[in-house]
Protein backbone atom coordinates (compact mmCIF):
# COMPACT_ATOMS: atom_id res chain seq x y z
CA UNK A 1 0.00 0.00 0.00
CA UNK A 2 1.65 3.90 -0.66
CA UNK A 3 1.15 5.08 2.82
CA UNK A 4 0.21 4.31 6.54
CA UNK A 5 -3.34 5.50 6.27
CA UNK A 6 -4.81 2.43 7.68
CA UNK A 7 -8.94 4.60 7.17
CA UNK A 8 -10.27 2.71 10.50
CA UNK A 9 -10.18 -1.03 8.73
CA UNK A 10 -8.42 -4.11 8.76
CA UNK A 11 -6.48 -5.08 6.32
CA UNK A 12 -8.81 -7.10 3.99
CA UNK A 13 -11.18 -4.64 4.79
CA UNK A 14 -9.29 -1.73 3.48
CA UNK A 15 -7.60 -3.34 0.46
CA UNK A 16 -11.35 -4.64 -0.32
CA UNK A 17 -12.72 -0.94 -0.59
CA UNK A 18 -9.87 0.20 -2.28
CA UNK A 19 -9.99 -2.20 -5.14
CA UNK A 20 -13.94 -1.52 -5.36
CA UNK A 21 -13.10 1.73 -5.51
CA UNK A 22 -10.61 1.92 -7.68
CA UNK A 23 -12.67 -0.17 -10.37
CA UNK A 24 -15.50 2.44 -9.66
CA UNK A 25 -13.23 5.36 -10.74
CA UNK A 26 -11.88 3.65 -13.77
CA UNK A 27 -15.03 3.26 -14.80
CA UNK A 28 -17.01 6.10 -14.37
CA UNK A 29 -13.97 8.31 -14.81
CA UNK A 30 -14.80 10.40 -11.31
CA UNK A 31 -15.96 10.00 -7.53
CA UNK A 32 -16.44 11.95 -4.24
CA UNK A 33 -15.05 10.65 -1.31
CA UNK A 34 -12.97 11.44 1.49
CA UNK A 35 -9.52 13.27 1.02
CA UNK A 36 -7.81 10.47 2.81
CA UNK A 37 -9.56 7.78 0.81
CA UNK A 38 -9.12 9.67 -2.76
CA UNK A 39 -4.91 10.19 -1.83
CA UNK A 40 -4.91 6.45 -1.10
CA UNK A 41 -6.75 5.77 -4.54
CA UNK A 42 -4.99 7.84 -6.32
CA UNK A 43 -1.71 6.18 -6.91
CA UNK A 44 -3.25 2.58 -6.99
CA UNK A 45 -5.58 3.83 -10.32
CA UNK A 46 -2.44 5.83 -11.57
CA UNK A 47 -0.65 2.34 -11.49
CA UNK A 48 -3.48 0.16 -13.03
CA UNK A 49 -3.55 2.69 -16.17
CA UNK A 50 0.30 2.36 -16.51
CA UNK A 51 -0.11 -0.91 -16.70
CA UNK A 52 -2.61 -0.88 -19.32
CA UNK A 53 0.08 1.30 -20.90
CA UNK A 54 2.54 -1.16 -20.78
CA UNK A 55 -0.01 -4.06 -22.25
CA UNK A 56 1.16 -7.42 -22.68
CA UNK A 57 -0.84 -10.23 -21.18
CA UNK A 58 1.00 -10.44 -18.13
CA UNK A 59 0.26 -7.05 -17.23
CA UNK A 60 -3.33 -7.67 -18.01
CA UNK A 61 -3.35 -10.43 -15.02
CA UNK A 62 -2.13 -8.39 -12.97
CA UNK A 63 -4.38 -5.46 -13.63
CA UNK A 64 -7.43 -7.86 -13.49
CA UNK A 65 -6.57 -9.47 -10.49
CA UNK A 66 -6.55 -5.93 -8.47
CA UNK A 67 -9.44 -4.70 -10.50
CA UNK A 68 -12.77 -6.42 -9.47
CA UNK A 69 -14.08 -6.50 -12.81
CA UNK A 70 -12.90 -8.06 -15.95
CA UNK A 71 -14.85 -5.18 -18.28
CA UNK A 72 -12.95 -2.45 -16.47
CA UNK A 73 -10.05 -4.15 -16.94
CA UNK A 74 -10.81 -4.53 -20.86
CA UNK A 75 -11.98 -0.90 -20.93
CA UNK A 76 -8.23 0.35 -18.92
CA UNK A 77 -6.55 -1.41 -21.53
CA UNK A 78 -8.64 -0.95 -24.63
CA UNK A 79 -9.70 2.83 -23.87
CA UNK A 80 -7.87 4.34 -21.01
CA UNK A 81 -4.41 3.45 -21.85
CA UNK A 82 -4.12 4.96 -25.59
CA UNK A 83 -5.57 8.29 -24.37
CA UNK A 84 -2.90 8.58 -21.71
CA UNK A 85 0.01 6.94 -23.99
CA UNK A 86 1.78 10.65 -24.67
CA UNK A 87 1.08 11.30 -20.61
CA UNK A 88 4.01 10.59 -18.01
CA UNK A 89 1.76 9.87 -14.84
CA UNK A 90 -0.41 12.07 -13.45
CA UNK A 91 -3.80 10.66 -14.34
CA UNK A 92 -6.10 11.56 -11.42
CA UNK A 93 -6.65 14.67 -10.08
CA UNK A 94 -8.05 15.43 -6.43
CA UNK A 95 -10.40 18.61 -5.54
CA UNK A 96 -10.88 19.28 -2.44
CA UNK A 97 -15.02 20.01 -1.78
CA UNK A 98 -15.10 21.08 1.74
CA UNK A 99 -16.96 19.15 5.13
CA UNK A 100 -19.63 16.69 5.01
CA UNK A 101 -22.54 17.43 6.69
CA UNK A 102 -22.89 14.52 8.58
CA UNK A 103 -19.82 14.29 10.23
CA UNK A 104 -18.00 16.98 9.05
CA UNK A 105 -15.47 14.74 6.95
CA UNK A 106 -13.33 16.76 4.42
CA UNK A 107 -14.73 15.65 1.03
CA UNK A 108 -13.53 15.56 -2.45
CA UNK A 109 -13.71 14.78 -5.75
CA UNK A 110 -11.03 12.72 -7.52
CA UNK A 111 -11.13 12.29 -11.29
CA UNK A 112 -9.19 10.87 -14.52
CA UNK A 113 -7.41 13.78 -16.13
Amino acid sequence: MPANRKLGKTTDQRMAMLRQQVTDLLDKGRMETTISRAKEIAPLAEKMITLGKEGGLANYRQANSFITREDVAKHVFDELAPKYAERNGGYTRIIRLGARKGDAAEMAIIELV
